[in-house]
């Protein structure tokens, strides 16, 4: 009788802090200010699903509440992978209300102008990719926010991007397309085939015939773009870019972010004037892993496990995975897009569930041949 007493004074005690650990982190738990992002930072102990959804988490509801905007290197992808981690650790879904609140509040009297076009592709990215990762469906305030994106177009097919020279993601206008192209043709219900987009997708596409991409890193956006939209890539094209990024896998299983930036001409870093391209990251390791599950890899693929076990490895304390700003000293933010990514990664190769995109095969295009 003792004994079970015991027991059931154990269990009472214990319970409050189960159910505690399982709220999900809120505004409320996050202070204002950056933390540091720091190549520094020991790697964890062992390898943590629960950690990289609180790491998520926090950078990116720190970004909100600091920063107050929606961007690439923070917490566009992270509405695309958190959901892949709901299980693990329930998310608040604040970020989510924050994205919808530029189409319900920020833009309800007066929507972007074109010197703003970056807006909706970002929101409108990040809003549909969740919808994907949840729903299936496409919201009405995603196919809102995604209409307003090709008001926004310019004529030349492109739309102005932030050129901060944040490589890759954040210095020229290419990736904002590429970016825009991926989005129509992921979205559910036949987005792509609407009116609108129809018209957007004809301009986007002489857009990229007369902008070829400065970088590997580009290419990987275009073919996996064309995946979904037709007229950007052929099969040919694909295999070859694919070739490309996986030839750059490291002897320790993992991929470098500077990697692919090696052919972008002009491109001059700081600091030290190089490109570490012999050190693996979260952001080259997760991003080449998704685009060859997209470009038909499959997910026993033995460069694909490399992979994964370079992710189990590698992860830091905090639960994020570190990327070094490649040409810009940019704070390492790219460490929470590139930690995303990793989430997506580990989704695309069975170790979490629910990768969305399975069914989905490449377009089958033969008329268009830039690179």
């Amino acid at each position: 009788m003792i004994v079970l007493l015991r027991l059931c004074v154990l269990l009472f005690a214990t319970a409050p802090a189960f159910v505690s650990a399982q709220q999900p982190i809120t505004l409320n738990d996050v202070e204002v200010g950056l933390p540091e992002i720091s190549v520094d930072e020991p790697f964890a102990a062992e390898f943590s699903t629960k950690k990289a959804a609180e790491y998520l988490d926090r950078s990116a509801l720190n970004w909100l509440k600091t920063k107050k905007c929606a961007t690439c290197h923070t917490n566009l992808f992270y509405m695309a992978a958190r959901p892949a981690l709901t299980k693990i650790q329930p998310d608040s879904g604040e970020v989510r209300s924050f994205y919808e609140d530029y189409r319900k509040v920020r833009w309800a009297k007066k929507a972007p102008n074109e010197s703003q076009g970056f807006w909706p592709i970002v929101v409108g990215t990040g809003l549909t990719l969740n919808d994907v990762q949840t729903t299936g469906k496409l919201s009405d305030v995603s196919r809102d926010v995604l209409d307003i994106m090709w008001t926004v177009q310019r004529e030349d097919g492109g739309w102005r991007w932030p050129h901060c020279n944040y490589a890759p993601i954040e210095i020229d206008d290419h990736y904002g397309v590429t970016l825009a192209a991926l989005t129509v043709g992921i979205a559910p219900d036949g987005y792509a085939e609407t009116p609108q987009a129809r018209a957007g997708l004809d301009k986007l596409r002489v857009y990229f015939k007369n902008n070829p991409p400065k970088s590997l890193h580009h290419r990987a956006m275009l073919a996996w773009c064309s995946v979904r939209v037709d007229g950007i890539a052929t099969e040919e094209q694909r295999q070859e870019t694919l070739s490309e990024l996986l030839a750059l896998q490291l002897d320790d299983g993992g991929w470098s972010t500077a990697g692919f930036l090696t052919d972008w001409k002009g491109l001059v870093p700081e600091g030290d004037n190089s490109l570490h391209t012999e050190t693996s990251d979260g952001y080259g390791t997760g991003f080449v892993i998704v685009v060859a599950r997209e470009l038909g890899v499959a997910s026993d693929d033995p460069r694909l496990q490399r992979g994964i076990k370079w992710i189990h490895k590698n992860q830091r304390e905090s639960g994020k995975w570190f990327t070094r700003s490649p040409v810009h000293d940019c704070g390492n933010l790219i460490s929470n897009v590139g930690s995303a990514y990793v989430i997506l990664a580990l989704q695309a190769c069975g170790e979490l569930e629910g990768w969305p995109f399975a069914s989905i095969k490449p377009a089958n295009s033969t008329t268009n041949k830039q690179r």
